[in-house]
C-alpha cells in the first residue's frame, strides 16, 4: 500500500458493541456509505457475525441471508469500494468472493477454519489475520503471557508460514486488539506497534471504540471517538497501513494532518 487507508465498518448484526453502527435498513447503510465516498474511503468491511464481548454464534447459512441483500447492493450502487468481508466461516468466505467480496478478515487468523486460507487461495483474495486465541466462544477470554508482544508476534508469525504454505499471496496483520487480551496488554501492544513492521506486510489496527480506550478513560463508546482519533493517530505514526473505524471522517482527517496520502 502506498498510503494508509481507512476502512469503514458496516455491521449488519444486531448487537454490534456500539449501537450506532448497527443498521437495520438499506437507507441508513445507503447514507453510511455515501459518508464514507465522501470522505475517500476506499475499504468498507462487513460483518454478519457479531464479535463483540459475549456474542452469540449464527450458522453460515444465516450469515449469507444477511450478507445477500448488502453485497449486491454495496456492488450495484458502490463499485468503487473494495469489499472486505469480516467471517471466520470458510463458507461464508467461499460465497463472498463468488458475489464481489475482495478480502476476507478473519478475527480468528483462521486457527480453528485452516480451510478459510484455501478459500483465500482459490480465489486469490488478500487475507488478514488478526490474533486471537481460543475457541469462537471464548475470544474474549483474557489469557496468560509472559511478554505479550513477543508471543503475539511469534504466534502471528506461525500463522503467516501456514497461510502462505497454503498458496495464499497478500497476507494483512492485525494484532487484535480486545481480543485474548488484558486492558493492560492491549496498550503494551499498541506502544509496540512498530515491531509488527518485522513482518513486511500491511497493518491493519481496529481500536475504534474499543473496551482499551473507553475503560481506560471511564467512557463509554458513544463518548470514545476522541480517544479512538488519539490512538489512531499513534498508530498511524507507528507503522498502521489500515484504520478498521466506525467514524470515516476523523479518521481520513488523521491521513490528511500527517500528510501521509
Amino acid at each position: 500500500m502506498e498510503r494508509p487507508q481507512v476502512m469503514g465498518i458496516l455491521n449488519i448484526t444486531s448487537d454490534s458493541f456500539y449501537s450506532a453502527s448497527r443498521f437495520d435498513s438499506m437507507v441508513g447503510i445507503e447514507a453510511y456509505l455515501n459518508r464514507c465516498k465522501s470522505h475517500d474511503v476506499k475499504f468498507i468491511d462487513v460483518g454478519a457475525q457479531s464479535t463483540r464481548p459475549g456474542f452469540s454464534l449464527i450458522e453460515s447459512e444465516e450469515q449469507i441471508e444477511k450478507l445477500s441483500p448488502v453485497l449486491a447492493f454495496l456492488k450495484e450502487k458502490f463499485p468503487e469500494f473494495y469489499v472486505s468481508i469480516d467471517t471466520s466461516c470458510p463458507r461464508v468466505a467461499d460465497w463472498a468472493l463468488q458475489h464481489g467480496g475482495e478480502l476476507i478478515n478473519d478475527v480468528e487468523g483462521g486457527r480453528n477454519n485452516p480451510e478459510i486460507w484455501d478459500v483465500c487461495a482459490k480465489y486469490n483474495a488478500p487475507y488478514i489475520v488478526m490474533h486471537s486465541r481460543g475457541e469462537a466462544s471464548n475470544l474474549h477470554d483474557e489469557t496468560s503471557y509472559k511478554n505479550v508482544t513477543v508471543e503475539v508476534l511469534q504466534e502471528l508469525s506461525e500463522l503467516i508460514v501456514n497461510i502462505r504454505n497454503a498458496g495464499v499471496k497478500d497476507i494483512i496483520v492485525d494484532p487484535g486488539f480486545g481480543f485474548s487480551k488484558t486492558l493492560e496488554e492491549n496498550h503494551e501492544l499498541m506502544t509496540n506497534l512498530r515491531f509488527f513492521q518485522l513482518f513486511e506486510t500491511p497493518i491493519l489496527c481496529g481500536i475504534s471504540r474499543k473496551s482499551m480506550i473507553y475503560k481506560k478513560l471511564n467512557k463509554k463508546p458513544e463518548t470514545s471517538i476522541n480517544g479512538t482519533t488519539a490512538l489512531n493517530t499513534y498508530a498511524l505514526l507507528n507503522g498502521a497501513t489500515f484504520l478498521r473505524v466506525h467514524d470515516p471522517e476523523e479518521a481520513s482527517e488523521i491521513i490528511r494532518l500527517l500528510n501521509t496520502e
